[in-house]
């Protein structure tokens, strides 16, 4: 397993670290690597495009199919 130290972290993200750790019941060190495991993921969904994250979420409710009204004449003016 890799080891990696951080320095210079500024003292309240550590203390919102130990917050969020407590939280979890972890470790600060095993929040970090709770952190660092999923933040590939988080960027890989990031990547994603916008319809996509939409369709993600609305598809699980169904579809509906829609009727669409007949389409009168339509009066354009082309120059």
């Amino acid at each position: 397993m890799a080891r990696i130290m951080i320095r210079k972290l500024e003292e309240r993200v550590k203390a919102k670290l130990r917050m969020r750790a407590a939280h979890h019941g972890r470790s600060m060190e095993q929040e970090m690597r709770e952190i660092l495991k999923h933040a590939p993921i988080v960027e890989e969904q990031r990547a994603q495009n916008l319809a996509d994250a939409i369709r993600r979420q609305i598809e699980p409710l169904g579809g509906v199919e829609l009727s669409l009204p007949t389409r009168s004449h339509l009066h354009a003016v082309v120059k």
